[in-house]
């Protein structure tokens, strides 16, 4: 039985989820019939059918009438090398999963509602429930200030686009999402980048940014929780520091939430200390799935009917159908399940990762699907070099520097897309790269 203190079916669901996605009960294997397991855990049979039926709704097993349940199969295949490059979660759906939905989906939809056009931020019982899945993380969003988009990446686009008018200096982390710096770059914005700790970053060098009256509008684009490349969270008084010196300075936050599952319990997001002043972006492919395309931007409201515009003009209103798929999973309880899932894998990788890099490596992991490489930029660049002709692929070393001329840099190791044999082989190239007689680092 899984830790932890919810229903007993619960805990014995997880302990066999987790089972299955390390391999120890590989595809088409059967499970112990209920009886035989209520006896050996000592619980009672309705525990059992309850876990296997959670199970069942996840599409980890399926029953086969008058033979048992099995452990359903994966169509995933594997290619010539291992990309640990994309940061993606771990695949916790399965195809009868997906098959299922998509079969439900079939007889609800219907027609008219498929071809109707709606509000461009999306329809409103959407909206509502997107806010009641933000409320689980501590973000009191009123629906009429939320947006869904196609993405977080297309949510972010939208609030650099909204804040940033031309002129605007946009601070962020030494180390910051690529994706970010693409968006900014294109918008013609030269992000400037600020000292960093374990926390991420420092009100320090955010102080000493905003120490002089520069004339220009600024906005300040920040990660919080699970940074992303250095895993690094704040705490609730790094936090609380940053939000009192951008009331103080009146500048805006854009703050990048996509990895808010992983928050520790009790640390608010930024949204929730200064929504008059906060862009909260977050979205679901990080959280459920990379197919599940629905993005959310949360807006102070004097900037909403702003924000609608630039929806409006980039895309308008996000796919029906993967609204629709959204609804699904938020109201049955699938949303919820897979993004423990997904939690618990990612926390079996991290652990993993620590295990495998030796300690020279500093290795920073922080229960996420991806780990940092602290070393010199030039250094970083070579490491990812080697590892390519090993066939390992990594995210370019520069790509998350905001100065790409700065000397201090690393190497981001997506740990979520490869199933998990291949991920324990990448593991070893990369240890092997540390070793003495492979000067990577000189």
């Amino acid at each position: 039985m899984a830790q932890g203190h919810g229903p007993p079916f619960e805990r014995l669901a997880a302990a066999l989820a987790d089972d299955i996605a390390a391999g120890l009960i590989g595809a088409g294997d059967r499970l112990p019939a209920h009886r035989d397991l209520a006896w050996r855990l000592g619980i009672g049979i309705g525990t059992v059918t309850k876990a296997y039926a959670r199970l069942e709704q996840r599409g980890l097993v399926r029953s086969l009438h008058g033979r048992g349940m099995f452990v359903a199969g994966s169509s995933a295949a594997a290619g010539t090398g291992i990309d640990l490059s994309v940061n993606a979660p771990p695949q916790m759906l399965s195809d009868r999963l997906l098959q299922a939905t998509l079969s439900t989906l079939s007889k609800r939809l219907d027609a008219g509602t498929f071809g109707a056009y709606c509000h461009p931020a999306g329809r409103p019982e959407h909206r509502r429930l997107m806010a009641r899945w933000l409320a689980r993380g501590g973000v009191d969003a009123r629906p009429d200030c939320l947006l869904l988009s196609h993405g977080a990446q297309h949510a972010l686009a939208i609030a650099m686009a909204t804040s940033c008018p031309p002129g605007t200096l946009l601070l962020t982390e030494a180390l910051t999402y690529p994706g970010a710096l693409l968006v900014a770059r294109q918008a013609g914005l030269e992000p400037v980048g600020l000292a960093m700790d374990e926390e991420g970053l420092t009100p320090d060098a955010l102080a000493e940014a905003l120490g002089s009256d520069c004339g220009r509008h600024r906005v300040l684009y920040v990660t919080p929780t699970l940074h992303n490349p250095t895993t690094a969270t704040m705490g609730a008084e790094r936090r609380k520091a940053l939000v009192h010196l951008c009331r103080t300075h009146d500048v805006t936050i854009i703050e990048d939430d996509v990895y808010g599952i992983f928050a520790p319990e009790g640390i608010n997001p930024l949204a929730s200390l200064a929504p008059e002043r906060t862009f909260h972006v977050t979205g679901l492919s990080k959280a459920l799935s990379p197919g599940l395309r629905m993005g959310a931007l949360v807006v102070p409201p004097d900037h909403m009917a702003k924000a609608e515009a630039r929806l409006q003009a980039s895309s308008t209103t996000a796919s029906a159908l993967l609204a629709e798929i959204m609804e699904m999973w938020l109201v049955d309880g699938t949303a919820e399940a897979v993004a423990a899932s997904v939690r618990a894998d990612a926390a079996r990788r991290s652990a993993l990762a620590a295990e495998r890099l030796p300690a020279q490596a500093s290795l920073k992991v922080n229960g996420g699907f991806h780990a940092w490489l602290p070393m010199p930029a030039d250094a970083a660049e070579r490491f990812v070099a080697r590892a390519a002709l090993h066939g390992v692929a990594l995210m370019p070393a520069r790509a998350a520097m905001a100065d790409p001329a700065a000397l201090q840099g690393g190497v981001r190791i997506s740990l979520g897309a490869p199933a998990i044999d291949q991920l324990a082989r990448a593991l070893g190239i990369l240890a092997d790269l540390f070793q003495p007689d492979r000067p990577v680092l000189v």
